[in-house]
């Protein structure tokens, strides 16, 4: 999608070390953007292509490496992926990281994945359907109050593993959402331990960096405000 010049600046002083990813589902391959050049191990590995700056598109074929990111994008199985996903279920249960109830209930695609496009969000071509911002704490922050702001962040909702769940989430929620991530995204996508995520519907996006310079200039007034105010009470 195209940004203003005033939303490219907002984005530019947040100051984010990877671009924002722009995702979109689509029944057809683009005919813009190249595939990627070889499946990666998880779904969320190509954040991080994406997020240093690629754009490409992904078949169901390429998420089936990840039986849980599969899930998440709605990925057709085969009974083989179908057991490897029932295994690795098995082993996080085993280990109590998730509990056997709780698996129905993370958010997934109840569509059935065709394609996916990535591209970071000043390069994409195509209106996305959900954009992921990873940043530190205080640069979530910020977007957070933007999407606030913009209406698209009333619940303040923040989750966890997996990391994937949230972008379809977001999408059938209509509702930015931050995560945590998980160990396993850590590892994919390189995330690091002083950092974390929100996604924004990618209708909202628009709105959320328009939002955004003002939040940058009201935290920037009154971060002074508490500063001095600190400094007066002798903290």
């Amino acid at each position: 999608m195209s940004l203003t010049e005033e939303q490219s600046s907002a984005l530019a002083h947040l100051g984010l070390a990877n671009s924002p990813v722009a995702i979109a589902f689509t029944s057809d391959a683009p005919e813009d953007v190249d595939r990627i050049d070889g499946s990666l191990a998880a779904s969320c590995s190509y954040w991080r292509e994406a997020g240093n700056g690629h754009s490409f598109y992904t078949t169901a074929d390429d998420h089936t490496r990840c039986p849980v990111g599969a899930f998440t994008h709605g990925v057709p199985l085969s009974q083989e992926q179908t057991s490897e996903l029932h295994s690795v279920i098995g082993m996080m249960t085993d280990l109590k990281y998730v509990k056997k109830e709780e698996i129905p209930l993370i958010p997934h695609r109840t569509e059935t994945m065709g394609f996916a496009v990535y591209a970071p969000l000043n390069g994409a071509t195509f209106a996305p359907d959900a954009v992921i911002f990873s940043g530190n704490p205080r640069q979530i922050m910020l977007l957070s109050e933007a999407a606030r702001a913009a209406g698209v962040f009333d619940a303040g909702a923040v989750m966890g593993r997996p990391a994937c769940a949230m972008i379809p989430q977001a999408v059938t929620a209509r509702a930015g959402v931050t995560s945590v991530g998980c160990i396993g995204n850590r590892v994919y996508t390189g995330l690091g331990d002083d950092e974390l995520y929100i996604t924004v519907p990618g209708a909202a996006v628009g709105s959320v960096l328009e939002q955004l310079e003002t939040v940058l200039s009201a935290n920037a007034a009154l971060e002074q405000f508490h500063r001095d105010r600190a400094r007066q009470f002798g903290n």
